[in-house]
């Protein structure tokens, strides 16, 4: 080291390397690991949860044992619409959810005539519903109360739904099915 009265003493060499206290180190990945954890249970909590298709009723879009994203805040902003995929309770089983597609928006009358779905005495064009999956059988019509909604599996011969144990209410629909995770062939947005 050179002194020299005109400035700041000179070094020479490499500079010595500074490293924190191991546990500086520690404290600063625990809180990012916390800080992650925190984040990740306020999206399952309050955006998305993830759940698992059981059953085939929703054949073929989707298939037993499929893992979903579920979105529980889209329709705090947006409104049920028909061919939404929705996951819901019923009182009857509150511990099981459901999976079906909406066919029948409050006020609308439903009938189901050999198979064919009429909304309001129109037949609705149901192209993700397969000829082998349709169920011919008829269902008398129905008007959807206020706040309810008539859902279908698409697979209509095995499906339980609407046409079983009636209309849904709003306040048992838990969310909008939106993404499939699982297995990867089968990944994409859920139509």
């Amino acid at each position: 080291m050179d002194l020299d009265s005109n400035g700041p003493p000179e070094m020479s060499g490499p500079l010595p390397q500074c490293h924190p206290p191991l546990g500086m180190n520690l404290r600063v990945w625990l809180r990012d690991i916390l800080l992650s954890l925190l984040i990740a249970t306020g999206v399952v909590v309050f955006l998305y949860q993830p759940v698992k298709v059981e059953g085939t009723s929703m054949l073929p879009q989707l298939v037993d044992e499929q893992r979903i994203f579920v979105n529980k805040f889209v329709y705090r902003l947006d409104s049920i619409e028909r061919g939404d995929v929705v996951v819901f309770k019923l009182p009857e089983n509150p511990g099981r959810s459901y999976i079906k597609r909406v066919v029948g928006l409050p006020g609308e009358t439903v009938e189901v005539r050999r198979g064919k779905v009429y909304v309001d005495g129109l037949v609705i064009n149901e192209e993700h519903v397969p000829p082998h999956y349709r169920d011919y059988t008829s269902h008398p019509s129905v008007t959807v109360p206020p706040d309810e909604y008539y859902v279908l599996g698409d697979h209509r011969n095995t499906s339980k739904d609407s046409r079983s144990w009636g209309t849904v209410a709003r306040s048992q629909i838990t969310g909008k099915a939106v993404f499939a995770y699982w297995p990867i062939e089968r990944f994409g947005a859920v139509r």
